[in-house]
């Protein structure tokens, strides 16, 4: 009996221990994730060359539903995984699965729409312009979201909240046939083909980016141009297909394979679904931090932040001061006073200006 309780004790305490992490670690993502992709959505929207440039809108769509994926997604995610039930009620136990499902297919299908739309862009850089125009890009992000809703549809019924032994809890709700359908379907749609749609474009993209270029002719900064480029490409794949594999795999795993149900496999599962998260977290480094022009402009964001921040303070000590001097009852001195702040205010107001300039994508 002594040695059961102290076993029990043990793993109670491991159990919290690894509560901790996971909440950790899950608040870390949903910080870096809300960030960056925060970050990519006010550079983009504040640069207003949305009608110019058709990898913005793809980047700005993918900021979209790798943000809503951080949102909706960790915080319920880290909730299951350190409480012991369901505490958000039948509805949000659809809706929230809901949406994770469809914002993880509009995330996928916006990175293959952005390879596609980077291979035609270096493979045909002249006639590729009259079929890259604002209106087809809309269209294919259309096409994206109208995809994702067609495939996560099903999903606002795959799950319902039960009552398993006086514990609420919420799972799959479907018949054991029809779920590992739905899963089958959901790893070739969600996972191998965009992966395969990716690895073919990457290639024929490296592949011409390797061969057109005369290395007898070439010189050392387009070198160092194809380079960046094709590092930047392999990037994409490969941190793509590192993310997501596990969390296909475990499910394949589950309905194909040997998976029984312990504390080891549950572990595998929570960092199945920590990686995949990883990756909403990851994109906005690859497609924006990697270009100075983005850099640029988390800058001016950083920059013009700061200045408010400076110019609110100014105000508010400068309100401190006119009150004070009212107070003493010196009109002179108040009048003095209030045109000091207001030639203050006119110089702290120059900062201002940076935030409502505009830099060149």
């Amino acid at each position: 009996t002594e040695d059961g309780r102290d076993l029990n004790n043990q793993t109670g305490a491991n159990w919290r221990t690894e509560s901790v992490i996971i909440s950790l670690v899950f608040s870390l993502i949903f910080f870096v994730g809300t960030l960056g992709n925060g970050l990519v959505l006010t550079v983009l929207l504040w640069n207003g060359q949305m009608n110019t440039k058709t990898t913005n809108l793809f980047i700005l769509n993918l900021g979209v539903a790798d943000l809503c994926f951080i949102v909706f997604c960790v915080p319920f995610q880290a909730t299951i995984y350190t409480m012991d039930e369901w505490v958000f009620g039948p509805f949000l136990c659809k809706v929230v699965h809901f949406i994770i499902y469809l914002t993880m297919y509009a995330s996928i299908f916006t990175l293959t729409a952005v390879s596609l739309d980077r291979y035609l862009a270096i493979r045909y850089p002249l006639r590729s312009r009259e079929m890259r125009t604002h209106r087809n890009a809309l269209t294919s992000i259309c096409v994206v979201w109208g995809l994702s809703l067609v495939f996560s549809g099903p999903y606002l019924s795959y799950y319902r909240q039960m009552d398993l032994d006086g514990t609420v809890v919420c799972i799959p709700a479907w018949q054991f046939q029809d779920r590992r359908l739905m899963d089958v379907c959901t790893f070739f749609f969600g996972y191998l083909i965009p992966v395969l749609t990716l690895s073919l474009t990457y290639a024929r993209t490296i592949r011409y980016l390797w061969t057109t270029v005369d290395p007898i002719k070439d010189t050392s900064e387009s070198r160092r141009a194809k380079k960046k480029v094709t590092k930047m490409i392999i990037i994409v794949a490969v941190l793509f297909c590192i993310c997501w594999l596990p969390h296909h795999l475990v499910i394949l795993c589950m309905w194909f394979g040997h998976f029984p149900l312990n504390h080891t496999t549950y572990i595998l599962r929570i960092l199945s679904h920590l990686v995949a998260y990883a990756n909403s977290c990851l994109n906005p480094i690859v497609y924006a931090l990697v270009s100075k022009h983005f850099r640029k402009g988390f800058r001016k964001v950083f920059d013009c932040v700061l200045s408010k921040r400076v110019v609110n303070r100014v105000h508010v000590f400068q309100a401190a001061h006119a009150v004070s001097t009212v107070e003493v009852g010196s009109s002179e001195t108040s009048n003095q006073s209030l045109g000091s702040q207001r030639g203050d205010s006119d110089d702290a107001t120059e900062p201002q200006n940076v935030c409502n300039t505009k830099f060149k994508m």
